[in-house]
């Protein structure tokens, strides 16, 4: 376990993988439900109205944004988030539909080169190597 400071209270806490506390993890959850309920009943409201409106504070909004548990539309011309990769405007997550395309692409080419390598232990010519190891103390 490390302890790291927390995204968004900038307080140091015990992580075993997440990079917020387990009380602004809370209240991301609570804000999160004030703001889905918002946005179900005001699907044309911006990010400031939202935040406005439910109390919810704007980085606790673009937190859930980034994690791409909610979606929304700044429908005032501008965009809350951009693309990590290109800087393109989006409206959750941290890259476009384009990028994650490409960097899947990627990803299927380096996974299709390894899949088919054959390790220096096992040669084809040989059976899967079986069993268990123990190391030596």
């Amino acid at each position: 376990m490390n302890i790291i400071q927390c995204t968004l209270c900038k307080k140091p806490f015990q992580s075993i993988g997440g990079k917020v506390c387990v009380n602004c993890l809370e209240k991301l959850d609570e804000d999160f439900r004030v703001v889905r309920d918002y946005i179900y009943e005001n699907k044309r409201a911006d990010v400031d109205t939202v935040a406005e409106e439910t109390g919810v504070p704007k980085k606790h909004i673009q937190f859930l944004l980034k994690e791409g548990r909610l979606i929304i539309e700044d429908l005032s011309g501008g965009s809350l988030l951009s693309c990590e990769v290109c800087k393109k405007p989006i409206s959750t997550g941290n890259m476009c539909d384009d990028c994650k395309t490409q960097l899947a692409r990627t990803m299927d080419k380096s996974v299709g080169t390894t899949k088919n390598s054959v390790l220096p232990q096992q040669r084809k010519d040989q059976p899967p190597l079986r069993g268990t190891a123990k190391l030596k103390r």
